[in-house]
């Protein structure tokens, strides 16, 4: 697995020799607890990557935008503009005449921020009148390990949650079961066209 702006010492962190999987958890929270687990039974958990799969963005509207929200957005923003440019002055400057430098970087500030906002909400058209968060989350979390941990930390996790083990005991069995047909019918020679 390579991912893109990691130096080198950065990508061999998310590197595991073979990985195998342990099993899927429908939350985060589930996946999480299982780690624990392996971790308090002083199971090696540095070979051990939480994946998240399925991936989707989810965006949740927090309010509509109205021409006064984002007016006084921009004023507020300019006030912290106004006052951070103010104490760089008053730092390079001296203390002399500090009160009226201050807010009059305040002013020239919430100005200028008031009016970037307006401009900013009027080339926007109406387009997008509403405010939100948005996350991307995951469908599932798959618990993956090095080789040469995965019987033991199957072996743990089986004391965590038996049923569990059991079901992906299930699970594997039936992948091995299916890899071993594919094999077979792969070795088959074609049967003959029928006349």
């Amino acid at each position: 697995m390579s991912q893109p702006g990691l130096n080198p010492a950065q990508q061999r962190a998310f590197d595991l020799e073979f990985p195998q999987s342990l099993g899927t958890y429908d939350t985060y929270a589930e996946a999480q607890k299982a780690v624990d687990f392996l971790a308090d039974r002083e199971f090696p958990v540095e070979n051990v990557m939480l994946v998240g799969t399925d991936l989707k963005q989810v965006e949740r509207v927090t309010g509509r935008l109205t021409s006064g929200r984002v007016m006084l957005g921009g004023l507020l923003s300019g006030v912290w503009i106004g006052v951070f440019v103010g104490l760089v002055f008053a730092m390079f400057e001296g203390g002399e005449g500090l009160l009226p430098r201050m807010l009059s970087t305040v002013l020239i500030g919430a100005v200028f921020g008031l009016v970037w906002a307006w401009i900013g909400y009027k080339a926007a058209g109406g387009k997008r009148d509403f405010t939100s968060v948005s996350q991307v989350l995951a469908t599932r979390y798959e618990l993956l390990v090095e080789h040469r941990n995965a019987q033991q930390a199957r072996e743990l996790l089986a004391e965590h949650d038996p049923m569990r083990a059991a079901i992906e005991r299930a699970r594997i069995m039936r992948e091995d079961a299916d890899r071993a047909a594919a094999a077979e019918a792969a070795r088959r020679p074609p049967s003959p066209p029928a006349v």
